[in-house]
């Protein structure tokens, strides 16, 4: 009883919100409202979504050398970063989004059909868009991510045990240390990147502080990390696009074999593995994911001659 009572109280006086930064910049993507940023003014368009609690600011180290060649594009998800909250957060609803971001930038059309770059459970997202519209892409990468309905996420009883007031003062709680953020950021990113200070703290914490991003959260992590069959992943194979898998050669996110197999699955050519980089190999290892998405651009030219 001390213990609920104590977690009320604490929730009520936590219970304001963040605001989102100033300046962000929206548009209407099918029925959600998105944050999306752009960055280069010419070259072949890339279209950049982000993975499970990522946003936009996940590319902030690989955007700027993408757009030295490439137009490039990144938008939130729903249910992540600062875009409308709106469920069901879905595979499904996001490439509806993600299709819809597209018609409002203008891309799909000949001379303008984008590569996609999907990272972890964007990669889904990526692979289902390439399923339903093949012919308003360039081209298609899975970064760090397998594209598959996996069940990975918390454990059934996690959503039985971590019941309110107790979970939203858990959440509350680890958000406010610095330390718990920065190990799961080391964890997941390995030594390569960059420490987190002050404004890196912030671009992780804050999407989950503000308004709606609780609700989201329980509700995606009930239904845990988005993917599709492996079935419908291997359609990939039968579409006439150029594909490309990435990975970070330390990843245990994934396992071993999970780079090979998922190429073979979709009918790429091998995976390229990137040494000593993790499951944020954007961050980690900008350099070499841009590399592998010029790679991509030069076959997506070659398949259109």
């Amino acid at each position: 009883m001390v213990v609920t009572a104590a977690s009320f109280v604490y929730n009520g006086v936590t219970a304001g919100r963040a605001a989102p930064p100033r300046g962000l910049r929206y548009v209407q993507a099918a029925d959600i409202r998105t944050r999306f940023q752009t960055w280069g003014t010419a070259g072949p368009p890339v279209v950049l979504v982000h993975g499970a609690f990522e946003s936009v600011d996940t590319w902030s180290h690989l955007a700027p050398l993408l757009a030295r060649d490439h137009r490039v594009y990144a938008l939130d998800l729903t249910g992540d970063g600062y875009s409308e909250r709106h469920g069901p957060y879905t595979v499904r609803h996001s490439t509806r989004q993600l299709l819809g971001f597209l018609d409002a930038m203008h891309l799909g059309g000949p001379g303008e059909r984008p590569l996609l770059v999907g990272h972890s459970s964007g990669a889904a997202v990526v692979a289902e868009a390439a399923l339903r519209a093949p012919g308003r892409l360039g081209g298609v990468m899975l970064l760090d991510g397998d594209a598959l309905d996996t069940g990975a996420g918390p454990p059934p009883a996690f959503t039985y045990v971590l019941i309110d007031p107790y979970r939203t003062s858990l959440l509350r709680l680890g958000l406010g240390i610095d330390a718990v953020i920065r190990g799961v950021y080391r964890a997941q990113c390995g030594p390569a990147c960059p420490r987190l200070d002050a404004a890196g703290l912030d671009q992780w914490r804050r999407p989950l502080r503000v308004p709606g991003a609780e609700e989201a959260l329980w509700s995606m992590l009930a239904a845990g990390v988005p993917g599709l069959p492996a079935d419908r992943v291997a359609r990939l194979a039968g579409v006439r696009l150029p594909k490309s898998v990435v990975f970070g050669a330390d990843d245990d996110v994934f396992s071993r074999q999970t780079p090979q197999e998922t190429a073979r699955r979709i009918g790429a050519p091998p995976a390229t593995l990137i040494p000593g980089a993790r499951h944020l190999t954007m961050i980690s290892s900008p350099e070499a994911v841009a590399a592998a998405v010029d790679r991509l651009t030069a076959a997506s030219a070659a398949a259109s001659r």
